[in-house]
């Protein structure tokens, strides 16, 4: 860990945060990110950086002038120390069943290219564009065939419905964690999981709502695979995403079609058996060249969270929340969080979801909308007089409209 990020938490000790504690020590840290107008509620999107990650960023790309070739040595070593921090985020036993990806998506494709025959896969119509696309053309293709689960009237997914899909006969089954566009946590995937593995099947966790959020613990899910990144909560930004496998599925036998030279075994000795001889556990599922730069441009945020503490960051944000909620029904609007059952953002159900948004944006507060849902997402950076200003703005915003 960085010497200014260590001593930083240090200074804060061991209770609960507070926000004159994180403006005097933590908001320096984000001095560069702080320096932008306007009030930022989109932290369920693109979390904001540390100062740091631009350094650490530097650091890569001074080993590549100053070793040329010989910076893989370091670069390497950093994407082992990437995979080490993950494993201890989502509660991994092995830091190997730790599989860099670029996105999220592409770990979804490769348990999907390496599972045997034309899968039959159970999932819901929540799940975040690109998973539903990625099975939307895999099905279109024949390579896969999916079952739909449908959501209640109130937008609720049920694990229980998934449940009983699964007894009907499934390969996989694929869930979020915490839905992207109305934040519903989904409960009970330990119990979707044991149905997978008694009717034959496996489970795979869409994660990427929920790291950083709240605590994850994947051994206490029973998860074969989770798919997740460090865009939002992890403070990381785009591409250093992740496929988790578990230590029982690499052991089951699970071969990768996703394959790539650094997956092979002694991949630097260059030779070419055939058929190919592959890694031992995760690392056989490693692929091509890796983008390095993005276990660097991950770091900061990894460490920060880490020595943070997700449980007591996830108490601080749902102090944030639930300010921010009753600012709302101060102002006359209802909004939907704040709770155990849901992830680390507000939502506000609207026709003119969109509309909304672009109107704060306008006005310097920044938010989105997904569908009929505003959502907003304070973070350990929102000051209480930023979220009294949003909820007075939307309240504006809602009148005039």
């Amino acid at each position: 860990m960085t010497d200014a990020i260590a001593e930083t938490i240090a200074v804060l000790g061991n209770g609960p945060l507070n926000e004159p504690a994180l403006a005097r020590y933590v908001f320096p840290l984000f001095s560069k990110v702080l320096d932008t107008t306007g009030i930022y509620l989109v932290n369920h999107s693109l979390g904001r950086p540390l100062d740091q990650t631009s350094l650490d960023v530097s650091e890569a790309m001074a080993l590549w002038q100053r070793k040329l070739g010989n910076a893989w040595d370091d670069w390497l070593a950093e994407q082992a120390a990437f995979r080490s921090r993950l494993a201890k985020l989502i509660g991994a036993s092995r830091a190997d069943c730790i599989v860099p990806k670029s996105s999220a998506g592409q770990g979804l494709r490769t348990v999907l290219n390496a599972l045997p025959g034309t899968p039959h896969v159970v999932t819901t119509r929540g799940e975040f564009d690109s998973v539903d696309l990625i099975l939307k053309q895999y099905a279109a293709q024949h390579r896969i065939q999916v079952r739909w689960i449908e959501p209640d009237e109130n937008d609720r997914f049920h694990v229980d419905a998934l449940i009983e899909a699964v007894k009907a006969g499934a390969d996989l089954a694929i869930i979020s964690q915490v839905m992207f566009m109305t934040g519903q946590v989904m409960h009970g995937l330990d119990r979707l999981a044991e149905a997978c593995h008694a009717n034959g099947g496996r489970l795979l966790i869409d994660a990427y709502h929920a790291i950083g959020a709240f605590p994850v613990d994947v051994a206490e899910l029973h998860a074969d695979f989770v798919i997740g990144g460090s865009y939002k909560y992890l403070r990381g930004g785009p591409g250093a995403c992740f496929l988790y496998i578990s230590p029982e599925a690499l052991a089951s036998g699970l071969a990768p079609l996703d394959v790539g030279w650094f997956g092979k075994r002694d991949a630097f000795l260059y030779q070419r058996p055939d058929p190919p001889q592959f890694a031992s556990g995760g690392d056989a599922f490693l692929e091509s060249t890796p983008p390095v730069l993005t276990y660097y441009q991950a770091r900061a945020g990894q460490q920060f969270t880490l020595a943070l503490g997700v449980r007591r960051i996830r108490e601080y944000h749902l102090d944030r929340l639930a300010r921010l909620k009753h600012y709302l029904a101060d102002a006359g609007i209802e909004s939907t969080g704040a709770d155990a059952d849901h992830g680390a953002f507000l939502t506000i159900r609207h026709p003119g979801a969109a509309s909304l948004a672009s109107a704060l944006a306008a006005r310097g507060i920044h938010t989105d909308a997904r569908g009929s849902y505003l959502r907003l997402c304070p973070d350990l950076l929102s000051r209480d007089e930023e979220l009294k200003t949003a909820a007075d703005v939307l309240r504006r915003v809602s009148s005039a409209g």
